[in-house]
């Protein structure tokens, strides 16, 4: 029988502080926990990391494609882990693939190849984030308003099927087009449920949050803005202390000072944490791809329609901590737990964090946050 392996380096962040000069002990596919170098077990297997920054696999609630594939187009359960491996080539150890309002059909699709999914154990999957259709055409955003919709009975049905079989759920609702009961419906069934693509008063998100929603999609984009008389869903996101909120740090989607305001703003014990909206776009050098019939174009770090309206980030996470380390001059602990336990605390799963019994998926990072190395289950990743 082999030992534990112990991965060496001069800083580990365990998903809420950095511990120096100390060992990363793995034994099979789960953390041990991370050791002082000089309590290495005399059995364990060394390897040196260095200088490299060792973190928990980053953890990405919103995916809408990778690899050339955008969720609506999979038609297996292979090509969705053609996503997570396109994401896990970039240090996202764990993501919640997202499908953005589309037709029933392909809904019900999507499920049903996501359930097959995680029955077949694809790396890096942890379930699904439905974005959409139940959104307020007026903040649509990228969305087809033509699919856009009101909640069905047979909707809230194929929801709690897909709950029970998932290890998450999430969807996006405009507060403004759903009721209060369907909201705790969702809720009772484990959904997490997220306020987005809305137009909403503060007090109709309140009545949300009251019902049974805990999160925000995008923060800022698509989305009724902070007002001295109408706080909006901004106002929401940042007063409500349910509320857990989504932020894309790409510079572009949000103005790097409305990103300091909101950090200091924020009420707990909800937390903002990172995503990507990453579009299928990533891990390829494509140029433009198509979106439900519409040509996506890729320039200068942005994903526009042709009339200029943002579909999507062009970002990743590693990517997004250099934005938040160097321009806004983040703490580093602060910055890489907004990528790992924060996003992974809101799943309420064991992810995020390299404390004893959590599943070994972590990343050495050089110097920018450059991926240098990726871990699920203990076993490294080949490159992409």
């Amino acid at each position: 029988m082999t030992g534990p392996t112990a991965y060496l380096s001069r800083r580990i962040f365990d998903g809420g502080k950095i511990v120096p000069d100390a060992a990363l002990l793995v034994e099979g596919n789960v953390v041990v926990g991370v050791i002082p170098q000089n309590d290495i077990p005399s059995d364990a297997h060394r390897i040196d990391l260095g200088d490299r920054l060792v973190t928990p696999g980053l953890v990405d609630l919103q995916v809408n494609g990778g690899g050339g594939l955008m969720l609506g187009e999979v038609e297996t359960a292979g090509d969705i882990a053609r996503i997570c491996a396109a994401h896990a080539c970039l240090g996202t150890t764990a993501l919640t693939p997202t499908l953005i309002t589309d037709t029933p059909e392909t809904t019900r699709k999507v499920v049903d190849l996501a359930i097959e999914a995680w029955s077949s154990g694809v790396k890096g999957f942890h379930g699904l984030h439905l974005e959409g259709p139940h959104l307020f055409a007026g903040r649509k955003g990228a969305h087809d308003a033509d699919l856009i919709r009101p909640m069905t009975e047979a909707d809230l049905a194929l929801y709690e099927h897909a709950a029970s079989h998932l290890p998450s759920l999430i969807i996006t609702v405009a507060p403004e087009t759903v009721t209060p009961d369907q909201i705790t419906r969702l809720s009772v069934a484990g959904i997490h449920v997220s306020l987005g693509h809305s137009g909403a008063s503060y007090e109709t998100c309140r009545q949300a949050v009251e019902a049974g929603a805990s999160l925000v999609t995008h923060l800022f984009n698509a989305m009724s803005p902070l007002q001295h008389r109408e706080p909006g869903l901004v106002g929401a996101a940042l007063d409500l202390g349910g509320l857990s909120v989504g932020l894309i740090a790409d510079g572009i989607h949000v103005d790097p000072a409305a990103i300091r305001i909101a950090l200091r703003a924020k009420a707990g014990p909800g937390r903002i944490f990172l995503v990507t909206d990453a579009m299928s776009q990533t891990g390829t050098d494509v140029s433009s791809f198509f979106l439900g019939g519409r040509e996506i174009f890729r320039r200068n770090g942005t994903l526009t329609l042709a009339d200029g309206t943002l579909a999507g980030a062009d970002v990743d996470l590693p990517a997004s901590l250099k934005f938040l380390t160097g321009p806004l001059d983040l703490p580093l602990e602060t910055a890489l737990a907004m990528a790992t336990s924060g996003p992974a605390s809101v799943l309420g799963r064991l992810l995020g964090r390299l404390d004893r019994g959590c599943p070994a998926d972590f990343v050495a990072f050089g110097e920018g946050f450059s991926v240098e190395g990726v871990w699920i289950g203990g076993e490294r990743q080949a490159p992409g």
